[in-house]
């Protein structure tokens, strides 16, 4: 497995820029009915409090600029999002369908515990500030 973990650094950031790719596209379905319309019957508090966060957040995480902070509260609207979803009808995630949310909120907490990593605009702004 060395040869994996000499690319410890672009996996991360492979998997900081697809989170945010595949994280922003629920908040553009959200906010402008794009890809697939939302269903009827969603709560207006979903769709203008939810889908800002969905949508900047998967594009700041994406491009890596104020990673820590967009992960963070990108993680705690999936924590949030789970309970008040997912979490009240069963136990397990796998009998609730909550299995994305818990498992973006945990990629988010990752994220943000580490920053945005090589390929970030962090990055470029940290060098520039040396």
């Amino acid at each position: 497995m060395k040869l994996l973990s000499r690319y410890g650094a672009h996996c991360y950031a492979l998997m900081r820029i697809i989170a945010g790719f595949l994280f922003l596209w629920h908040g553009a379905q959200k906010l402008f009915g794009f890809p697939t319309p939302m269903p009827a019957g969603v709560p207006a508090f979903i769709i203008y409090g939810a889908g800002p966060i969905e949508l900047v957040g998967g594009i700041l995480i994406m491009i890596g600029l104020f990673t820590r902070w967009a992960a963070f509260v990108a993680s705690g609207q999936m924590a949030v999002a789970y309970w008040m979803v997912h979490g009240t009808r069963a136990l397990l995630p796998i009998q609730n369908e909550g299995e994305l949310a818990a498992l973006y909120c945990f990629v988010f907490l990752f994220i943000a515990s580490q920053g945005g990593g090589i390929w970030s605009i962090d990055a470029v702004r940290e060098q520039s500030a040396e």
